[in-house]
């Protein structure tokens, strides 16, 4: 049976569903579920959401650890008529907060772990009325499987089209208050074919999803991709232990591995006696492609990883507000070291200088993005979304040039964000929560290069006369308020701060 394009990803997970019901969709764990299991139980939770009395068109909040409930979690919320909010689990009390209030959420699907971080949301004056637990409950919450096991038939089906904004994505924004990118059904279906077409994916593939499922990049590459071919993900809730990413790829069969640069280079590092690398390779053998992306991915790992595991391992660009994937090395043909590889089917870009016309091969300017994988703009932000979205195309802010055969390079940014690990973390979040401090008298945050991670914030800071403050001060107030990954991994203090002309901290001497 042929499969017919469809036309909302609520259509592709129930005509994967009806092509092959038996086939496992999910493992994690010890669990698993089928394609079948997978449409009936988000079909069940989907009418217990629409029960709860919801606004039409109200936003969702997801804050959970990659899990098949956040899966099942996800297309429910879609099937009820809802827009998704994945919430970085990550995220303190305001950084929550501030998207809960921004995106006017009423319900959050979240568990017991995280619930001091959610639970006093709800308490306060705002949207958030309704808490709802994988794992457990409490007087103020509902659970997950409660409204499964009693929820039946009668899911009133939503009114949604290709057009229709699936999931609200946010994105660090420059001036310290993230930004919401909306992304349609048609953006993620688009993405997600061209991707299937580079890497040549099939129904036999198994993908493991060990990068966070509320990231753009996992989304649409380790769950979208393989629900629309009717592949199997096998889902890894945290990166600790490392030996357990391991014993899944070789237990589970994983044919398709996608990561970060930091993951590749712990991998291309690990040490193999001799006598067992044979074995290792015979036990890993059907992995056929591993995919990198969301940081730049170092020359000498790329090497270092295809010698030790002889697969081949692409690097990828994209970015949240492209669903996100732009481009990638070809699995054949030139794979080029540094280059992020060629655009994917139905997505164009060109280099423009800043009057917006376009650089020959070789020459440096901003990347500009169009395709049906472009967002449709910034919720809430019409200033933002005019400032990226101009006649059609994506102004990503990444400086890059473009060889004779079309192979894109980053080269730098224009904007100050730091990307740790592929999470974004812009310099102006930190700084307003330092400059609050009372002790401090001026701070300046800037990205550093980092071995494992890519980039880290470092801090400069400037003391109040009179004042005394320790490193470890400084981290213990920011650890209240920011997630770790946004944390300075180092603090440099100073008498004071360099500055341009204008009164602006001079970023580019500090670097």
């Amino acid at each position: 049976m042929k499969k017919i394009p469809p036309s909302n990803l609520i259509e592709m997970l129930n005509l994967t569903a009806a092509m092959y019901p038996n086939q496992v969709a999910l493992y994690c764990l010890d669990k698993k579920l089928t394609y079948a299991e997978l449409a009936s139980t988000s079909d069940r939770l989907a009418h217990g959401l629409q029960n709860l009395g919801l606004a039409e068109a109200s936003r969702l909040g997801i804050f959970l650890s990659n899990s098949i409930e956040f899966i099942i979690a996800y297309f429910a919320i879609i099937k009820a008529g809802f827009t998704v909010v994945p919430i970085n689990n990550m995220f303190k009390q305001p950084e929550a907060e501030f998207i809960i209030q921004d995106a006017q959420i009423p319900a959050v699907i979240t568990c017991l772990n995280f619930l001091n971080v959610i639970a006093p949301l709800k308490s306060k004056e705002g949207y958030l009325k309704h808490l709802i637990l994988i794992d457990g409950v409490t007087e103020d919450s509902l659970n997950f499987y409660e409204i499964i096991e009693r929820t039946k038939a009668g899911l009133k089906p939503a009114r949604v089209n290709k057009e229709s904004v699936a999931s609200i994505l946010y994105t660090s924004g420059t001036t310290g208050q993230p930004k919401g990118a909306m992304l349609t059904h048609n953006n993620f279906l688009s993405n997600s074919v061209a991707c299937i077409t580079a890497i040549k994916a099939r129904k036999s593939d198994n993908f493991i999803c060990l990068l966070p499922m509320f990231h753009s990049f996992a989304w649409t590459v380790c769950v979208l991709m393989p629900l629309y071919i009717g592949a199997s993900i096998t889902i890894v809730d945290s990166l600790r232990p490392f030996r357990k990413i391991i014993r899944n790829v070789i237990k589970k069969k994983v044919s398709v591995f996608v990561g970060i640069p930091s993951i590749f280079h712990i991998l291309a590092q690990m040490h193999i006696p001799a006598v067992f690398t044979a074995r290792i390779l015979k036990m890993i053998d059907p992995l056929r492609v591993c995919i990198s992306g969301a940081a730049a991915l170092p020359s000498e790992v790329l090497e270092r990883f295809e010698a030790k595991f002889k697969v081949p391992l692409l690097e990828g660009y994209g970015l949240t507000e492209a669903s996100p994937v732009v481009s990638l090395n070809p699995m054949r043909g030139a794979r080029k070291p540094g280059s992020v590889g060629l655009v994917i089917k139905g997505v164009e870009v060109k280099i423009v200088a800043q009057d917006a016309i376009s650089l020959p091969a070789g020459e440096i300017g901003e990347l500009l993005v169009r395709g049906e994988n472009v967002m449709q703009g910034y919720f809430k932000n019409a200033q933002a979304t005019r400032e990226t979205l101009k006649e059609g195309w994506l102004y990503t802010g990444d400086l890059s040039k473009m060889d004779q055969d079309c192979y894109i390079y980053i080269v730098d940014r224009k904007k100050e964000m730091i990307n740790v690990r592929g999470l974004n973390v812009y310099p102006a979040e930190i700084e307003k929560l330092l400059l609050k401090h009372p002790k401090i008298k001026e701070a300046a945050v800037i990205g550093t290069k980092d071995r494992f991670k890519g980039e880290v914030p470092k801090a400069f800071i400037v003391i109040k006369e009179g004042e005394v403050l320790s490193r470890q001060e400084i981290i213990a107030y920011l650890r209240s308020s920011l997630a770790m990954f946004k944390i300075p991994k180092f603090i440099e203090f100073r008498e004071g701060l360099p500055k341009t002309a204008t009164g602006k901290v001079a970023k580019r001497q500090l670097a």
